[in-house]
């Protein structure tokens, strides 16, 4: 299969690579002539680890491609990959501004046959219907497209594994040809597949951002506790904090959601052992 990526951050750089290495012939569309010189010649640009090798070995084997031309890449492929920044505007809200110029050039090079547009940025919901517009009033009359749903779960530092070896594989899309594309091209990846409509994909991406974030902040804000109100328990760290390990022993508490450390301190464990 020949796919594209637009956008050669963690997630387009990283999943190219990854999909490269299955033996698909993989374009990467940039817009920095330095950046794809580099990505040309093997640099990364970023630092994960396996990463430069695996660039290295599939420009080696010429199954991925770096350039800055949307014409011959877009042309060549089955599936199309957006993947460029969503920053917040001021008012909070994603600028949305960058994913939607890529669709417009995505739709002027489209050929005269069937390409799913997936997007794997994070965006909210309703985004990719919006995508499907801008491409539908721009593309050539005979050229078809279906836009899908493809969001990314993986984390800064372990972002190859967590390419390699997902959890789940979210594929949303009001197309059957769509799905089938997408479930073709992930058959490699283990992990259960959660196949969804367009928006609850959407959703499903920005519901785990929320529980990880919440996840971060609700620990760090009871450690600050004890500082604020001076309660008894005034631990040097978090890692000794009798109220995180004492609310996450609550059976109704999922592990893990609060329990970020590995195990309990032993005030806490001597008055769980004699309760009633």
């Amino acid at each position: 299969m020949t796919i594209t990526f637009i956008g050669h951050g963690y997630v387009g750089l990283v999943t190219a690579c990854v999909f490269a290495d299955f033996g698909n012939k993989v374009w990467v569309v940039g817009r920095s002539p330095d950046k794809i010189k580099k990505l040309q010649s093997g640099d990364p640009l970023i630092y994960e680890p396996g990463l430069k090798e695996m660039l290295q070995k599939n420009l080696t084997a010429d199954r991925l491609h770096f350039t800055l031309s949307y014409e011959k890449a877009i042309a060549e492929s089955d599936i199309v990959f957006i993947a460029v920044g969503t920053p917040p505007k001021e008012n909070g809200e994603a600028d949305l501004s960058m994913v939607l110029s890529v669709a417009e050039k995505i739709g002027r090079h489209l050929a005269n046959r069937l390409t799913v547009v997936s997007c794997k940025s994070t965006v909210p919901v309703g985004t990719n219907a919006k995508i499907k517009a801008v491409i539908d009033k721009i593309k050539p009359q005979k050229a078809q497209v279906e836009v899908a749903s493809c969001p990314e779960f993986l984390r800064e530092g372990t972002a190859l594994n967590d390419t390699i070896n997902p959890d789940r594989v979210v594929i949303g899309s009001n197309s059957k040809q769509a799905i089938s594309k997408l479930l073709e091209l992930h058959q490699p990846l283990p992990g259960e597949r959660v196949i969804t409509d367009l928006s609850s994909a959407e959703l499903i991406k920005y519901t785990a951002n929320a529980m990880l974030a919440n996840k971060t902040s609700l620990p760090s804000a009871l450690c600050n506790q004890p500082k604020r109100h001076r309660s008894s328990a005034r631990p040097n760290s978090c890692n000794t904090n009798p109220k995180l390990w004492s609310a996450s022993a609550d059976s109704r508490i999922e592990i893990g959601e609060l329990q970020t450390f590995p195990s309990p301190p032993q005030t806490v464990n001597r008055q769980l052992t004699g309760r009633s």
